[in-house]
């Protein structure tokens, strides 16, 4: 069982900047993909940004250019890095890692951290 703990919401201006920690109880070389995703009050889960099973990154159109997502391996930590945040950035953040076991796919999530943007 991969257990996953995000930290870094709050409240901030419209322009101003957060960084999202989310700490993952196993060592990477377990993991396939991992990635963030949000939901807003009243819309589907959205995928934010990921490092897919392959190494690479990928973004979300509406975030491009915006946020960044990293890694420590050493640390099991992934960021995202949030600059000139917008009221429609506002939603619940969660941390989201899979992965092949014995030929089972695994996904698991993290509680959610919650980021607002007044407008």
């Amino acid at each position: 069982q991969v257990q996953l703990v995000e930290s870094g919401g709050g409240l901030v201006q419209p322009g101003e900047s957060l960084r999202l920690s989310c700490t993952i109880s196993a060592s990477f070389h377990a993991i396939n993909a991992m990635g963030w995703y949000r939901q807003a009050p009243g819309k589907e889960r959205e995928l934010v940004a990921t490092f897919t099973g392959g190494g690479t990154t990928d973004y979300a159109d509406s975030v491009k250019g915006r946020f960044t997502v990293s890694r420590d391996n050493m640390k099991n930590r992934m960021y995202l890095q949030m600059n000139s945040l917008k009221p429609e950035d506002t939603a619940v953040y969660y941390c989201h890692a899979d992965q092949y076991y014995s030929g089972n796919y695994y996904e698991f999530w993290g509680q959610g951290t919650q980021v607002t943007v007044p407008s």
